[in-house]
């Protein structure tokens, strides 16, 4: 093995022995060393300039040597250095130096950032318009892969189909606002599915009302609705929103409707209609005396509503804990709120240190109670009652409290707002000791210090803290509603939350004090989580963001269809901001902006609801469609809060556009089962009317003629472009469209002329449909210059299901009745025929090959069994030249019109006739 190894090297190296130059050392370096003495060597190499190169460039009149040299000369490190030396002592051109130097330095800088701002800019776009479309994505992917489960009643969810009802906006879309994710909708289960056909009953009595112009009390019927709820899944839900729309009802004022019973009921119910009643306040200027009006009924209602709702609390504690609260037998007020006092402050004989005792009572807080629910009256005969010792302990108290309560709006006039102001300060203030009751009156009385937010034990949970807030507002002196939004948006939604570490209220950070609990805590333990989801929206509320209120409550799934309900409340009472269709998104539900007011996207809120059901309950989906119209009062611009005039809430047409775009998409997803909609056509010919009909007023449509143009013929024109010809068709019938419907007949016809077996199922569905329009058109004598076409179409249809048949002498029958083939062998008859035939529809002249090529085969059939016949021989050979006078006639019709067929449809007509002739 060795010698053979020895052998294979030796040979190796005789294979290169010839190529050795003894000249040459050899080489021992590794590749990488050689790759170092390259790279080494290439710059000490000189390049051989040759003449040719220089004569080329010498010709572009370039100097290449000249060239070369320059270039050789420069020296970079001196590309910012002065043209001519500085000498020391020239502090002028050194300071100029410097200060280009500087100028340089700056534009370099500023370009480098603008470049790095313009990419990073660019990278923000893309990803936000890569956000939005992953959400557009994810909703339509969400909307057809949808259980079944989540549909309601069986219903398609993806009835919209590709709704778009606007271009994104990326002006108004500040961060990521409230509301500006799609949240997913929620499981129709079957209490679901009750709780909204509770609240669809109510939108339907709505309408009925607004069709009636007569009142609608539309918060008590929901609140009626949501009560009626009883399912243990969906009764938390349900009441947090009977405390929203109980909110609502006192900052509108609505009244609740008598019962049938009471005598005057049908009177009195009807008297005020309050549709849109605070629009003009609402959108318009909001520093008019109007809005300010509005502002304060807006605080008013919102403060008796968490008036209410601590009284309701004091009742709860006193009955849970009576001999506490040791009432004995006086069913007063004031005795109630002293009760109470005595179970939250009484401990082991003692009051509280805190509290001031006046003739052995804690009259401050006392009265501040009184205050606290509603009971001012009370509150006053309490501190007449004891006005003596109120007095002895603050100079003329009962006076200005007496002043206070009996004051508008609970404001001072300036002149007792300063005495009450000065005595506040001079023992009070800096008391170490005081009372926090009273200081909450004095601060209340004369709206001292309103910046300061809290006061330890007054305000010990997020309800006391808003209702104190709420009754130190002062639309005249610079702290009103507005101010007061601003503070709980500053402080945010996870300020008023809970802390689910701990388990416990999340301690306020910012001026409310660590014992602020979540609104409605004191009425249960801790709150529900439906509580804790709802707070948010409640204090919105509270506060008049009505826009960011219906978002806050949409963000949860559980609580969306509460909050599209209350989004209608509150565009039927005027209270909402909607967007143009320019500022609408596909994706946000609330569209904000740094300068003009928040908008909800209420189209959005409504199409998104209405989806779930529109195929299976059109009926209950129309009503829903109807509220987009609420909006179309609004004024094409508003003034912002900030003064600037603004277009937020604009296009209150663009809303009614949307609300009959909804109305048509209703009725294109019903596909063709629309008769209760928009009506049909009886067996007599007469036609009844649909739904839509009747509630033509809700769209802003006042004549028949309008809603066809609006209505129908649009359906129908989406329809057709979506090649849904039968549904277009009846729908343009419908609109009494009538040379529409031919025309679309006819083309329809003729496309499905072509296709295998005619079309199918759809092709007799037309067939059918042309027939009863025809009939119906004969039946009133409106037929038109396209009905020919059309039965010339249904004649060649039936030739050729007659063919199919076996049933040729039928076949050739309705070939001649439909007038287009010429057969009877005479010249100037088929020139004549040749030039109607260009004048015919388009869809009949371009289906001349077909036309002829059927009317061939059925004669070349017809030619081979007659000759295959047993019958005589004279009868069969006359029937056979019968056919074949046809067969010519044919070709010379085929042949006049020889450049419109194509040659292969000319070669099966001429082989055709070549067979005939034997």
């Amino acid at each position: 093995m060795a010698d053979k190894l020895s052998s294979l090297v030796s040979q190796s190296k005789q294979l290169t022995a010839h190529l050795t130059r003894p000249e040459l050392p050899s080489i021992h370096l590794g590749l990488d060393q050689i790759e170092q003495q390259t790279k080494r060597l290439v710059p000490t190499q000189s390049i051989q300039d040759t003449s040719k190169g220089n004569y080329l460039l010498a010709q572009a009149h370039i100097n290449a040597p000249i060239l070369s040299s320059q270039i050789a000369s420069l020296n970079p490190a001196q590309t910012f250095a002065p043209l001519q030396p500085i000498h020391d002592t020239d502090i002028s051109s050194y300071l100029r130096h410097s200060h280009e130097q500087s100028l340089i330095s700056a534009i370099e800088e500023g370009r480098r950032e603008t470049e790095n701002e313009f990419y990073r800019v660019l990278e923000e776009r893309v990803r936000k318009d890569w956000e939005n479309r992953k959400k557009r994505i994810f909703e339509e992917i969400g909307l057809s892969v949808a259980p079944v489960g989540e549909e309601r009643a069986g219903g398609d969810i993806n009835a919209f189909g590709k709704s778009r009802l606007g271009p994104l906006s990326a002006s108004r879309s500040a961060g990521r606002p409230l509301g500006s994710s799609i949240p997913p909708q929620p499981k129709q289960s079957m209490s679901m599915h009750s709780k909204m056909m509770a609240y669809d009953r109510v939108i339907v009595q709505l309408n009925a009302a607004r069709l009636a112009h007569t009142s609608n009390p539309l918060i008590f019927n929901l609140i009626e609705a949501a009560k009626s709820t009883t399912q243990t899944s969906t009764r938390p839900t349900s009441e947090q929103f009977v405390q929203l729309l109980q909110i609502l009802a006192l900052i509108t004022n609505e009244q609740p409707p008598l019962p049938p019973s009471h005598a005057q009921a049908h009177l009195l119910n009807n008297t005020h209609v309050l549709e849109r009643a605070y629009a003009k306040a609402y959108l318009g200027d909001p520093n008019s005396p109007a809005a300010v009006e509005l502002r304060k009924k807006i605080v008013d209602g919102s403060r008796r509503a968490l008036e209410a709702q601590y009284w309701d609390i004091i009742e709860r504690i006193i009955q849970s804990k009576p001999v506490d609260a040791a009432l004995g037998g006086d069913p007063s007020l004031a005795n109630k709120v002293r009760g109470y006092l005595s179970v939250r402050f009484y401990k082991g004989g003692r009051w509280e240190e805190r509290l001031e005792i006046v003739s052995g009572k804690p009259l401050w807080a006392q009265m501040f109670y009184l205050v606290r629910t509603g009971n001012i009256r009370e509150a006053l005969q309490v501190a007449q009652e004891f006005e003596k010792p109120l007095n002895d302990r603050e100079q003329n108290f009962v006076a200005f409290f007496q002043a206070w309560v009996e004051s508008n709006d609970r404001v001072l006039p300036r002149q007792l707002q300063e005495r009450v102001t000065n005595a506040y300060n001079s023992r009070i203030a800096f008391g170490p000791n005081a009372d926090p009751f009273k200081v909450a009156l004095f601060k209340l009385m004369a709206k001292i210090e309103p910046h300061k937010k809290s006061l330890p034990i007054v305000t010990a949970t997020t309800e006391d803290w808003v209702w104190f807030q709420l009754a130190m507002v002062d639309e005249h002196d610079g702290v009103g509603l507005r101010e007061l939004g601003d503070v709980l948006e500053s402080y945010g939604e996870k300020h008023f939350g809970v802390d689910p570490s701990a388990g416990s209220p999340a301690a306020a950070s910012v001026g409310l004090g660590a014992s602020v609990a979540p609104l409605g805590a004191s009425t249960s333990s801790g709150g529900s989580a439906a509580t804790k989801k709802a707070l948010w929206a409640r204090l919105l509320l509270i506060c008049g963001l009505f826009e960011k209120a219906v978002a806050a409550l949409y963000q949860h799934p559980e609580l969306q269809v509460e909050a599209v309900h209350l989004a209608i409340a509150l565009a039927y009472y005027g209270l909402l901001r909607v967007p143009s269709r320019e500022e609408m998104s596909e994706v946000d539900v609330l569209i904000t902006s740094p300068t003009d007011p928040t908008v909800l996207n209420f189209p959005l809120l409504i199409s998104r609801y209405i989806r779930q059901f529109q195929k299976s309950d059109p009926k209950e989906a129309l009503q829903y469609a109807y509220c987009v119209a609420l909006s179309s009062d609004t004024r094409p611009s508003t003034t912002s809060r900030f003064g600037s005039t603004a277009a937020a809430s604009s296009g209150g047409d663009e809303h009614l556009d949307i609300a009959r775009e909804f109305v048509r998409r209703i009725i294109i997803g019903t596909e063709g089962k629309w008769d209760e909609l928009v009506g049909g056509f009886r067996e007599d010919l007469s036609r009844f009317q649909g739904v839509i009909e009747r509630d033509l007023p809700l769209l802003k449509i006042n004549t028949i003629a309008e809603y066809q143009e609006i209505i129908l013929k649009k359906a129908a024109s989406h329809c057709e472009q979506n090649r849904r010809s039968v549904d277009a068709i009846r729908l343009y019938h419908l609109a009494g469209a009538n040379d529409t419907v031919m025309s679309c007949l006819a083309r329809a016809l003729g496309e499905l002329l072509s296709e295998p077996n005619g079309g199918g199922d759809e092709g007799k569905q037309l067939e059918a449909l042309a027939t009863d329009v025809l009939k119906y058109q004969e039946g009133r004598g409106e037929k038109t210059r396209d009905a020919d076409d059309v039965i010339k179409l249904i004649w060649i249809r039936t030739a050729r299901e007659s063919h199919a048949q076996g049933d040729l002498d039928k076949a050739l029958d309705a070939i001649e009745q439909s007038n287009l083939v010429p057969m009877d062998g005479d010249i100037q008859s088929t020139s004549r025929k040749m030039d109607e035939f260009r004048a015919m529809d388009p869809a009949i002249t371009r289906n001349l090959g077909e036309i002829l090529e059927l009317s061939m085969t059925i004669l070349k059939d017809l030619h081979i069994r007659i000759k295959n016949s047993t019958s005589g021989e004279p009868d069969r050979q006359a029937r056979l030249a019968k056919i074949r006078k046809r067969a010519r006639a044919v070709m010379t019709f085929a042949g006049m019109q020889k450049y419109s067929l194509s040659s292969e449809t000319y070669g099966k007509l001429t082989t055709m006739e070549v067979q005939m002739a034997h």
